[in-house]
């Protein structure tokens, strides 16, 4: 199973250096060493502009570092999403910041058209509609599939976001924020579900601020500070940096 390595990881961003005074990059993540093990809940907290979301997108091989290497069992990601994009994007379900269900499409719609897209990887064939339904039950909304995005609280909205990210049963969860906004019922709803999706053996890495229910989980929790990794505790509270 996936083993997620990076080591000496820095990720800068190009300034236009006339509106940042002659400034020419931005730290987005500096000189990072961590390992994620297959089957690990890992909280990343910080405040906003830490590195948190820059680090999820590094490790979904969605961003590659100016230096270092990100590697997943060994093979270094840069090298194997240039041979294979497909397939190294299906061992990460990811639900990021920005929303991105497609507005003028179903949920049952949004969701078959993530399981058509696996479906050509994965040989699922018929299957789309029992998997759709499959995930829809996991993440508890069985009763959604023909409504429209626009018709979902933001709660509901969520959740149908992380069955997308589950349609193609990936070994690896990456969530930025997933709770952002969220009433706490709401929120100790994705976390007993993540919690539960975590026991069947997915790995969840999960960016958020939502501390109190941090604390109750008591899972690894790691700290960034102005892009560099000051806290890396097992077990640990939000704010615990040894």
């Amino acid at each position: 199973m996936p083993t997620i390595e990076l080591e000496h990881v820095t990720k800068l961003y190009k300034l236009d250096r006339r509106k940042h005074g002659g400034k020419r990059f931005e730290v987005g993540v500096k000189d990072v060493d961590l390992t994620i093990q297959q089957g690990e809940f890992v909280f990343v907290i910080g405040s906003s502009g830490a590195g948190k979301s820059t680090l999820l997108n590094l490790i979904a091989g969605t961003m590659k570092p100016n230096s270092g290497r990100v590697s997943v069992d060994g093979k270094d990601l840069s090298w194997m999403m240039r041979w294979s994009r497909n397939r190294v994007s299906l061992l990460f379900g990811k639900v990021l910041q920005e929303p991105s269900l497609i507005r003028k499409r179903t949920v049952e719609e949004n969701l078959a058209l993530a399981a058509r897209i696996a479906a050509s990887r994965m040989e699922l064939d018929k299957s789309f509609q029992a998997r759709v339904k499959k995930v829809l039950g996991l993440v508890g909304l069985r009763g959604v599939a023909k409504k429209y995005p626009i018709e979902l609280s933001l709660g509901e909205f969520r959740r149908v976001e992380l069955a997308r990210a589950l349609i193609s049963s990936p070994p690896i969860l990456v969530l930025d924020e997933i709770t952002a906004n969220l009433d706490d019922d709401s929120i100790w709803d994705i976390m007993h579900l993540l919690n539960e999706i975590n026991h069947r053996g997915t790995t969840v890495i999960m960016a958020t601020h939502a501390s109190q229910y941090v604390n109750i989980m008591r899972r690894r929790v790691v700290t960034l500070v102005d892009g560099k990794l000051v806290g890396d505790v097992r077990n640990g509270k939000y704010g615990d940096i040894v």
